[in-house]
């Protein structure tokens, strides 16, 4: 949308404060210390009124540079339950703690109200079986849920069980860390509060992924095969398409009981493959080479790993950074005290490499920063595209109500407004890219009856049909991750633990008013993704009430 520097802005929306803490705030673990177990870390400190009290990580490294930054500082040995070297002794140590403290043995340290699971994706499911299993412990799951939708439903039916002493399901939170963005907020606000489009008649949503980062990522690094991972769009895009979902599938408010019926989809199809990470584009002049650092063309190819990991340019030593993707090479990097030292560290490995020797096994178990990328055993999408439709599904109820027309809302009272309210035929567009300058500055394209929304990262602007006129609204986050998501997501689920806790809250009231997202939303919201998988597998168009009715109804009727 072109907008010219008159278009009025407004002041912008301003994330809320930590909440006020209680008098025995929610005891937190984290179980995986990685990029996404730090950054849940940091937003428990900056904007949450949780203790981070517990970490469980098989890194020596990580686990300790956990510990002392964000829970026992300077005391060694650790406290008590403080320090688990991975799940299974957490588990092991809990069950133990919890006979102790049954048995009436006194000073007993206080258990944990609710962790949060960051390890590889793979791992979710015994994971969190097995906290569901231990019973009581309210769950924050990094996204995606699972590998498999076998998976997901495991998770689902365990959750389901997971009750804490008064027999009430506890809280489950997925890390889909883009409906808890100011920015996300507000749009579904303008979108489906205040209607300043009208009935959504079409999204276009693009994720540009970034050239760099898809080959560290999904070239080079944890989520390059399917096999060993997931397809890209569940590792990367999963979120996305819950957003689309959350958009055009749930309804306005679900926060008090007899929340209305999502208006479920129609039609799921998808196209999309590996285009070009592959061995037949390979610049000939780069020969038989399988390593950038004896590649004859390094200094030209813009995918150099030195260029990239060392270099002064992106995001390398060169620049100062220590921190993500560099942590990702190299865990402990932020130990060398030079950036000679560092610098080292980086190109000793990158100069590993495998040939037709190395089993496809000890292939698959680790990264390889130093590989080409036209030389890698990477498999995933780096383009595409799905596309969601639904139809026209009016509920009995629709009309507006002599109250609605009373209320004066001009939201409800527009001349455009009819009797499907929001369950009209409509279309959603994903687009996910991987040859992009932007890495993961999403931005959508919103059509409607009276306007269209055109939103980036930072700004919407919503032009009215009706009146000609556009806005621009500002969004202010407190912290860069995801826009604000990963502290919003964290504020909102240590909150519910809070409010169960502490203030009387049942987990029903705290999962609708502060997750703002149930269990059967997140189940839905990957069940798409499988279900495109499966349209851009076979090539045809999906029918989304068979295809749930046969791969997700039947199998949890089966149990």
């Amino acid at each position: 949308m072109d907008m010219d520097d008159k278009t009025p802005r407004d002041q912008g929306v301003v994330p809320p404060p930590p909440p006020p803490v209680s008098e025995c705030p929610p005891r937190l673990l984290v179980i995986g210390a990685g990029s996404r177990g730090r950054a849940y870390g940091r937003a428990v400190i900056s904007s949450s009124n949780g203790v981070l009290s517990a970490v469980a990580e098989p890194d020596d490294y990580k686990r300790n540079k956990f510990g002392t930054t964000m829970i026992w500082g300077s005391t060694l040995p650790p406290p008590e339950g403080a320090s688990f070297r991975d799940w299974r002794e957490f588990v092991a140590y809990e069950t133990e703690r919890r006979a102790r403290a049954e048995a009436g043995e006194k000073d007993v340290p206080l258990g944990i109200d609710a962790a949060f699971v960051c390890v590889l994706d793979e791992m979710h499911r015994e994971v969190v079986v097995a906290l569901s299993k231990l019973g009581g412990i309210h769950i924050m799951c990094e996204k995606p849920m699972a590998t498999t939708l076998d998976h997901c439903l495991d998770m689902y039916k365990a959750l389901q069980d997971n009750v804490d002493a008064t027999g009430q399901q506890t809280v489950f939170s997925i890390g889909h860390v883009l409906r808890y963005s100011p920015h996300n907020q507000l749009l579904r606000k303008l979108l489906l509060e205040d209607r300043v489009i009208g009935d959504i008649l079409s999204v276009v949503h693009t994720e540009p992924v970034g050239w760099w980062h898809f080959t560290h990522s999904y070239v080079r690094g944890n989520w390059r095969r399917e096999r060993t991972s997931a397809p890209s769009l569940l590792t990367k895009s999963c979120h996305d398409i819950d957003v689309l979902l959350w958009l055009l599938c749930s309804p306005p408010d679900c926060s008090s009981r007899g929340c209305p019926p999502p208006h479920l989809p129609s039609t799921v199809s998808s196209t999309g493959s590996l285009q070009y990470f592959k061995k037949s584009r390979k610049p000939l002049a780069a020969g038989a080479t399988t390593n950038c650092l004896s590649c004859p063309i390094e200094q030209s190819c813009k995918y150099s790993a030195k260029r990239i990991y060392v270099g002064p340019e992106l995001v390398g030593v060169g620049t100062g950074n220590r921190g993500w993707p560099l942590s990702i090479v190299i865990p402990d990097i932020e130990s060398y005290g030079t950036g000679q030292d560092a610098e080292a560290a980086v190109l000793a490995n990158l100069a590993e490499d495998y040939d037709d020797t190395t089993t496809n096994a000890e292939v698959a178990q680790r990264n390889w920063f130093g590989r080409c990328v036209y030389e890698s055993d990477n498999d995933v999408c780096d383009e595409q595209i799905v596309t969601i439709s639904w139809d026209e599904d009016p509920r009995p109820s629709s009309p507006l109500s002599s109250q609605d027309r009373s209320s004066g809302s001009t939201a409800l009272t527009a001349p455009s407004v009819d009797n499907l309210r929001g369950r009209g035929s409509k279309l959603a567009t994903f687009h996910m890219v991987a040859q992009t300058k932007e890495v993961c500055e999403r931005y959508t394209r919103l059509y409607g009856v009276d306007g269209e929304i055109f939103a980036d990262s930072k700004t919407i602007t919503v032009h009215n049909f009706n009146t000609g006129q556009s806005i621009t609204h500002n969004t202010q986050v407190e912290s860069l991750g995801h826009g604000g998501g990963d502290a919003g997501l964290t504020r909102q689920f240590v909150m519910a633990v809070d409010m169960v806790k502490n203030h009387g809250w049942s987990t029903d009231r705290a999962q609708r008013e502060l997750i703002g997202c149930t269990l059967d939303e997140v189940i839905r919201s990957h069940a798409i993704v499988f279900c495109a998988e499966k349209a851009r597998k076979e090539r045809k168009v999906v029918d989304w009430a068979e295809w749930w009715s046969k791969e997700v109804e039947s199998k949890l009727d089966s149990e």
